[in-house]
């Protein structure tokens, strides 16, 4: 990334909240303006260009997704990471229908909220392609698109995840606990064996026949994606 600081909206109105995403993104080198409801936090996004915006879902004045539809609107393409306490995937989905790049959910853990940032930022300076390239495999950040060996297969939002954080972490094992952590929330008190499942997903749409699984399985620890170097 560029030495530049980048510069940071945070549309939350509970104020302490908001000061603490502030003041953890200060310590990292951002610039953090902050905004505690939907308009004034429209209005900023509107007025000032920003690396990256953080936007929670429940707001006065105007909830999330309208601010978020409407920056789309006006042509504005900065990453954008939506915050909420609501539980349940139809949230997450129409966030990201009305243009939400992330999704995170309340409470979450602050290295968390730095990790989404920084891969959001990352993606974004990729370009306009936003592609994660890992030998002849080829993610698709814009389309959720996955393509190896020259077939192409579509990715549902959970397996765009999985398979996003493994490939951002090429030849490196990463644990469950990481996965679950990244892309369910640390909230998440559902059966951990749902990263097997998504793995299992991902194989099925990734591997060529007869080919070793690029997603490696490290016994009692976790997962590995692997550069076939």
């Amino acid at each position: 990334m560029s030495d530049v600081p980048r510069r940071v909206l945070v549309v939350e109105d509970d104020e302490a909240l908001a000061q603490a995403i502030a003041d953890l993104l200060g310590d990292e080198g951002f610039i953090v303006e902050q905004r505690h409801d939907g308009q004034s936090g429209l209005s900023a996004a509107l007025e000032t260009p920003f690396d990256i915006i953080v936007l929670d879902l429940m707001l006065p004045k105007r909830n999330g997704f309208s601010v978020c539809a409407d920056i789309r609107s006006a042509g504005i393409h900065t990453p954008l990471l939506m915050l909420t306490a609501k539980n349940g995937d139809l949230d997450e989905i129409e966030g990201l229908d009305v243009g939400a790049d992330d999704f995170l959910r309340k409470p979450f853990e602050w290295s968390i909220l730095s990790a989404r940032i920084n891969a959001l930022l990352r993606r974004f300076e990729r370009g306009q392609s936003r592609k994660v390239v890992v030998g002849d495999v080829v993610l698709d950040t814009v389309n959720r698109q996955i393509s190896a060996a020259g077939a192409e297969a579509k990715l549902t939002t959970r397996e765009f995840r999985v398979i996003e954080y493994l490939m951002e972490n090429v030849d490196r094992t990463v644990t469950k606990a990481e996965i679950l952590d990244v892309v369910w929330g640390s909230d998440f008190d559902g059966d951990p064996n749902v990263v097997e499942v998504y793995v299992g997903y991902l194989r099925r749409k990734l591997d060529v026949k007869g080919a070793i699984s690029r997603i490696k399985t490290v016994r009692g620890v976790g997962y590995e994606f692997s550069s076939g170097e």
